[in-house]
């Protein structure tokens, strides 16, 4: 390079003319490495009317061009009197006769770098400080060309720089930490400009997200030396979100909080949305974003999207939050009212999650069968009396239950009864008729032979009704008993009709119970004679002992008024009942079994041969004996001076 310059330097010369000024030419910039060495070019011209006086000498300043404030001097070609810094470190390269001023300067450091002024001295008065300069640089590491902005999977070059102003030395290049890189490139090139010269080694390859923040390094040394300078680069690498990290799908139970992470893998940091479907809940431009949810209700159940976009690309990722929580209320059909035979689709629906279970429960007892799902419908087909009453949904999931009822009211026409009959008493014939129905049914007694239709109270027939709920029972009373007719057929020609909104039905009553009536009197009278003869025998059993005992000759025991003993008939609505007469006589208990029949009023009635007199209410009955002495410790004498005994009906 060096001669290359002074090749140059006379046809320069021959170039400028003679009336040519004071001018100088060094380079504006020029960089060494430390330790190394540095020339300087320099060629300098003066007016080609001045005679250099004894040769043409000149100075290197340094830092300022003015003498008076004495800068430090770096080369003089008069002596050898130098700045301390400098000494032993410059000599001139150039001859100065020839106009030629460049500087070498050895075994630079950092404290040398600043600016350079040349001063040309031609003798007398010709002393003339150029005021240009050349600014030196003294680098401790070399330089890479990083560009503005790297681009994942984009191709990269990347350049070292170092220069190459010391001709005695001889830099070489090598990059550092390159194994990773995806098929690295290498080129090597070397620049002059402006008199002075840089080496470079360019690496180009394709960068990935992975290298981003990855060290690079580029090493300069110079061959048989110590010299070594390094300079390392982190890879600032532009890429497209890669990757969002959120949550993962998650289950909470309502009321509680929720915390929903997202993080995102680009460079630059992206802009973080959090959206719940088209709504944006919240952004910030960082690396991570967290949603907070307070008191959560299963109306913030549903998908989360986390989105992420830097320019260089978008990226999202979505989880779906459960809210956990009980059934609510389920919603049911209104209470109705239904005509026998319809048929009915009854709806439950509710909310739950996990999703309840939904049963149909009838007046407590269940009906259908239970569904896992939020809503159940259970068919009622062709509907009957039986299915009026309440209907309940219950709803249930492990968080909790809930229930809705409603009430269904079948209407239909009325249904007579079993129990509907008529029965002899010993007033005469008591005929009911019972019947359900919706609505309610109306009861009314027809009777034929008379052509009479009975529907409200009548002295002669004793009617009543009366209504429970969808039952109704109608019921007279005949004051003479049915007989039968020469065909066999009951006396007694009594319908029921029964009727509603919905129909009417009339049916002939059936007579009961004739023979258990006639039973009934019948046993009535043999007990009541039975009963009689026993009481006579044992009073006549007693008076002869008596008489055994006193010595006394029998005397025949004539019974007063044996007519007065009674059986006790009490009013019983539905059955013949037994009742036990228990008579105690001198100490003896007899028992007697009466069967009792039904009676008006339920008082005391003549039984067997005693019915044909006259009804009379009885206390106790007395018996007297004639000629007979009462026994010791017997009971004594009333006050009209007779015997008698009590008996009592237990």
């Amino acid at each position: 390079t060096m001669w290359c310059l002074e090749l140059l330097l006379p046809l320069l010369l021959i170039i400028r003319n003679a009336d040519s000024q004071w001018n100088v030419w060094v380079p504006r910039d020029i960089t060494a490495m430390t330790n190394s060495c540095v020339v300087i070019p320099c060629t300098f011209m003066y007016p080609s009317s001045i005679r250099p006086y004894r040769g043409i000498h000149g100075i290197w300043y340094y830092g300022q061009p003015y003498p008076q404030l004495f800068p430090p001097v770096v080369f003089k070609s008069r002596t050898e009197v130098v700045h301390e810094s400098y000494k032993g470190r410059t000599k001139l390269l150039g001859d100065l006769n020839q106009r030629n001023c460049t500087l070498l300067i050895g075994n630079i450091g950092a404290e040398h770098s600043g600016r350079y002024y040349f001063r040309a001295d031609l003798g007398g008065a010709n002393i003339y400080t150029y005021p240009d300069f050349a600014e030196l640089k003294v680098l401790d590491q070399p330089s890479i060309d990083v560009p503005e902005e790297i681009v994942s999977d984009e191709n990269l070059e990347l350049t070292c720089y170092v220069p190459d102003n010391c001709p005695d030395m001889t830099p070489e290049i090598q990059w550092m930490y390159t194994d990773y890189l995806p098929d690295p490139e290498f080129s090597s090139d070397y620049v002059e400009e402006g008199n002075t010269a840089v080496m470079s080694s360019t690496l180009a390859f394709v960068p990935r997200p992975m290298h981003n923040g990855q060290l690079l390094g580029c090493r300069v040394y110079y061959p048989n030396t110590t010299l070594v300078y390094e300079r390392l680069i982190s890879l600032d690498i532009k890429y497209a979100p890669r990757s969002v990290w959120v949550n993962v799908s998650s289950e909470v139970m309502e009321g509680s909080s929720v915390t929903l992470h997202c993080e995102v893998d680009s460079n630059p940091p992206p802009r973080i949305s959090w959206m719940f479907g088209e709504q944006e809940l919240l952004w910030d431009t960082a690396s991570n974003v967290s949603l907070f949810l307070d008191d959560v209700t299963p109306q913030n159940e549903g998908i989360y999207t986390c989105v992420g976009d830097n320019g260089f690309g978008a990226m999202n990722t979505s989880m779906y939050l459960s809210v956990r929580y009980p059934p609510r209320e389920p919603v049911v059909n209104e209470s109705m009212t239904v005509l026998e035979g319809s048929s009915l689709a009854l709806h439950c629906s509710t909310q739950g999650n996990p999703a309840p279970t939904l049963t149909w429960l009838k007046d407590g007892e269940l009906v259908g069968t239970i569904t896992a799902d939020e809503l159940s419908v259970l068919e009622v087909i062709e509907v009957t009396p039986q299915g009026d009453g309440q209907y309940r949904c219950l709803a249930e999931n492990e968080h909790g239950r809930a229930s809705s009822s409603f009430n269904i009211t079948v209407e239909y026409a009325p249904v007579l009864l079993e129990e509907s009959k008529c029965t002899v008493v010993r007033e005469g014939v008591q005929c009911v008729c019972m019947a359900t129905g919706n609505p309610e049914p109306i009861i009314e007694f027809y009777l034929a032979d008379l052509n009479i239709t009975i529907n409200e109270t009548d002295n002669r027939y004793n009617f009543y009704t009366h209504t429970d709920g969808h039952m109704s029972t109608g019921m007279i009373k005949l004051r003479e008993k049915g007989e039968r007719v020469n065909n066999g057929g009951p006396a007694v020609n009594v319908h029921c009709s029964i009727s509603n909104m919905y129909g009417r039905q009339s049916v002939l009553l059936e007579l009961q119970q004739e023979k258990k009536y006639m039973m009934a009197v019948i046993v009535g009278t043999i007990g009541g004679v039975a009963v009689i003869a026993f009481i006579i025998a044992a009073v006549r059993y007693v008076g002869q002992n008596n008489k055994k005992e006193n010595g006394n000759p029998r005397q025949d025991v004539v019974l007063e008024n044996p007519a007065l003993f009674y059986s006790a008939v009490k009013k019983d609505k539905q059955n013949l009942r037994k009742k036990v007469l228990k008579t105690e006589l001198l100490g003896s208990k007899f028992n007697s079994i009466l069967e009792e029949t039904t009676g008006e009023d339920g008082d005391f009635q003549p039984v067997g041969p005693m019915a044909g007199l006259e009804r009379q209410e009885l206390n106790y009955a007395s018996l007297e004996f004639i000629g007979v002495r009462p026994r010791e410790g017997a009971p004594g004498r009333g006050d009209d001076g007779g015997n008698y005994m009590e008996i009592k009906a237990k």
